[in-house]
C-alpha cells in the first residue's frame, strides 16, 4: 500500500472514531501541544511483519499539525527498531526513536495481579500520552497478539508471563497504572497480517488485510482482530485457536469485573467499516 492512500486511509478512520470532519480535529481529542507523545509500535518479526514506517510517518505528520512538537517511536529493543527499518534516533527535539535498551527499566517492581515488572522508563518518565500500534498477527503461545499483548514491550520481563495463552498475565499488565493512564488510542497495524506461525515473520500465512483497526478501547479490538484471524484460518482449513489450545482467553479476561479494560461482547462493539 502506497504512502499516500494508507495516509488517507488513517484520516478517514480517525474522522469517523471522533466523529470529526477533518483529521487535525479528531488528533486534537488523541493528543496536546506540550506533551511527549510515545508510539509503541511492534518490531519483533522484523520488516515483513512489523509496524510499518509509512504508517507511523503518517501519525507523526498528523501529530505535529496539531501542535505536538515531541514524538518517540519505541519498542523493546534498538536492533528490533533498525530491522523494521526504522533508524535510531536517541536525542534532540522533534521525533526521536529509541529501544527500552537505550533508557533502561525503572528500579522498582510495578505490581498488578499476578505481574510484578520493571517499566520501561520510555513509558514512565518520557511519555505523557502513547498511542499503541500492534500488528494483527497469529501467536504460537498466545493464541494472537495485538493490543493488549504489545504493551508487553513495556516491562522487561514478558518471557515469565507467556504461561496458559497469557491469561491472566496479559489483562494485568494492561492493568498496571502508567498503562492505563498512558496508553490512549490503538491502531492495530492490518496492511499484512499473519494467521499462522506468529509472532516471527511466516509469509507463507500472510496476507494482504489492507487495512487498519482503531479503538480506544483495546478488549474491542483485540476481540474484532481475532475475528478477523479465526475467519481466515477456517479459509484456509485450519483448526481454531480453541482446538489448538491456545484460544486467547486472556481477552475476556481483560474484560472482566476484575479488570474492566474494555469490552469483548460483540454485541456491545460498533463496528464501522470504512
Amino acid at each position: 500500500m502506497d504512502s499516500t492512500r494508507l495516509a488517507a486511509m488513517l484520516d478517514r478512520t480517525l474522522q469517523s472514531l471522533f466523529d470529526r470532519d477533518t483529521p487535525q480535529e479528531a488528533w486534537r481529542q488523541v493528543a496536546r501541544p506540550g506533551e511527549v507523545v510515545g508510539l509503541k509500535v511492534n518490531c519483533l518479526a522484523g520488516r515483513g511483519l512489523s509496524t510499518h514506517v509509512a504508517l507511523v510517518e503518517a501519525i507523526c505528520e498528523r501529530l505535529q499539525q496539531v501542535g505536538v512538537k515531541d514524538i518517540v517511536i519505541w519498542d523493546r529493543l534498538n536492533e528490533d527498531l533498525e530491522s523494521a527499518h526504522f533508524k535510531i534516533r536517541e536525542r534532540g527535539s522533534g521525533i526521536r526513536c529509541l529501544g527500552n535498551d537505550s533508557l533502561g527499566y525503572e528500579d522498582e517492581l510495578a505490581v498488578s495481579g499476578s505481574v510484578g515488572s520493571l517499566l520501561a522508563r520510555t513509558l514512565t518518565r518520557v511519555s505523557d500520552a502513547v498511542i499503541n500500534l500492534p500488528v494483527l498477527k497469529d501467536h504460537g503461545i498466545t493464541g494472537v497478539t495485538m493490543a493488549l499483548k504489545n504493551v508487553f514491550g513495556a516491562i522487561h520481563n514478558p518471557n515469565k508471563y507467556h504461561l496458559d495463552v497469557g491469561d491472566p498475565y496479559i489483562a494485568d499488565v494492561n492493568m498496571l497504572p502508567p498503562v492505563r493512564q498512558k496508553f490512549r488510542l490503538h491502531i492495530c497495524d492490518a496492511i499484512t497480517a499473519q494467521y499462522e506461525g506468529g509472532p516471527s515473520f511466516m509469509p507463507q500465512w500472510t496476507w494482504p488485510q489492507n487495512g487498519l483497526l482503531v479503538s480506544r478501547d483495546p478488549v474491542a479490538l483485540d476481540q474484532i482482530g481475532w475475528q478477523i484471524i479465526e475467519r481466515k484460518r477456517a479459509e484456509k482449513g485450519l483448526k481454531p485457536l480453541r482446538e489448538m489450545k491456545r484460544e486467547p482467553t486472556y481477552i475476556a479476561t481483560a474484560a472482566d469485573r476484575n479488570h474492566r479494560l474494555g469490552t469483548n461482547d460483540v454485541n456491545r462493539i460498533e463496528v464501522v467499516e470504512e
